[in-house]
């Protein structure tokens, strides 16, 4: 390793560099291959004692890698990898033409991902046979095209395996999940995922009264959250669409837990519960951390305290 960084490239031609960033990329995406094995080994025969904890961080603090990267090698790893029966008997991958493409070199992270999103996807009426079919046309096309090309393609396979539309509330239930992510260092978090057609409804419902233009606008000293807003309020309202879906369903969420309706978690109320210093509080200056271990500026806690149970 230690002599391959030393090489120098000055002498080399445009095509021969970008050949060689090509061979570069074949190897990187053959070691996805090496490792399947071995992580896949370590999922079934290490236990937790040994590892420290569960699989997925016991990799990202060994490799330095993030938590979510060490789940997608893990669940990459058990679609393309050798398996074993129970009684020890080797099995061939979940995915065996997209494990050959990448032992070639062919296919790399991107591709696998599209690929099992377009399985994941899949109606359960479509047969194993159709599915093996289009498992293989998919890693030919991978060795083709770009993740990004590669994409458009499956949504074109799967309209053709599936014209009508047809999925069934085992295929919407597998798919449903809302994701919240890490805050950012401004405090922010990232939401991702998708809703089923009901949830869709029900939240489309909400979001026509709370999130039309004037209601529920934190930048009104007295925000309408019920009735019809005031026409200056509404004449007022300069939040994008995007922010007046974020402002009704922070009212939603408000307004069920200040019905009680909750009950209780964990012996308490259900509520934000906040801890902070009396000294941060009184310098308006800080950060506190609720019991769901999110951090909440000194701003958002003072307002809080407004209507709160010290």
């Amino acid at each position: 390793m230690k002599h391959a960084v030393d090489l120098r490239f000055d002498a080399l031609t445009t095509p021969e560099r970008l050949a060689l960033l090509e061979s570069c990329e074949e190897i990187r995406r053959v070691l996805s291959a090496v490792e399947h094995p071995l992580v896949n080994e370590l999922a079934e025969q290490a236990d937790g004692t040994e590892l420290g904890g569960k699989l997925a961080p016991a990799l990202a603090n060994r490799l330095r890698i993030s938590r979510a990267e060490a789940s997608r090698r893990i669940h990459e790893a058990a679609d393309l990898g050798e398996r074993r029966a129970l009684n020890g008997e080797p099995l061939p991958p979940v995915l065996p033409a997209n494990a050959e493409a990448q032992r070639s070199g062919e296919l790399g992270p991107g591709h696998v991902a599209v690929i099992r999103g377009f399985f994941h996807r899949l109606p359960d009426f479509v047969d194993i046979e159709t599915r093996a079919k289009a498992e293989a046309q998919l890693a030919r096309l991978a060795g083709e095209h770009r993740p990004d090309e590669l994409a458009k393609l499956a949504d074109k396979l799967t309209d053709c395996l599936n014209p009508d539309g047809d999925f069934t509330d085992v295929d919407r239930a597998k798919r449903r999940g809302i994701v919240l992510g890490k805050q950012d260092i401004d405090g922010m978090s990232a939401i991702s995922g998708y809703l089923t057609p009901e949830a869709r409804a029900t939240i489309d419902a909400v979001f026509a009264k709370l999130a039309a233009p004037g209601m529920c606008n934190s930048a009104d000293d007295e925000p309408c959250v019920t009735g019809t807003p005031s026409q200056a309020a509404i004449q007022g309202d300069t939040r994008s669409l995007g922010q007046r879906n974020h402002d009704a369903l922070l009212a939603a969420a408000r307004a069920l837990l200040a019905s009680g309706a909750l009950g209780q978690h964990n012996g308490l109320p259900a509520s934000i519960i906040v801890t902070t210093t009396l000294q941060e509080l009184e310098a308006g200056a800080g950060k506190a951390l609720t019991g769901g271990g999110t951090l909440l500026a000194m701003s958002d806690v003072i307002r809080l305290a407004n209507h709160a149970h010290h």
